[in-house]
């Protein structure tokens, strides 16, 4: 099992997203559960980043949602920031 920090700056994003997209809300909840129980489950299609955000790594919520974090030990991630592909990357 993953365990999860929130970086300041994840927390700003995240409350400027649901607040844009509150029906989100259930779907990110949902997507962070799954992730804490199998970070590599096909359909959060977790990938590596590259260029400047190399050391980062990325899922998808939805479409157009990635939660953007990083590996700080093997079995905790700290949540970077989470937004459009545009936006995050």
């Amino acid at each position: 099992m993953i365990r999860l920090e929130w970086s300041s700056h994840f927390e700003k994003s995240l409350k400027k997203w649901i607040s844009k997209h509150p029906e989100s809300r259930e779907v990110i909840k949902q997507k962070l559960e799954q992730f804490t129980n199998n970070p590599y489950d096909p359909e959060l299609k977790n990938h590596k980043l590259s260029g400047q955000l190399k050391d980062l790594r990325a899922i998808s919520v939805s479409y157009d949602c990635r939660i953007v974090f990083v590996m700080v030990e093997e079995n905790t991630a700290l949540l970077v920031a989470i937004g459009t592909h545009d936006e995050v990357y």
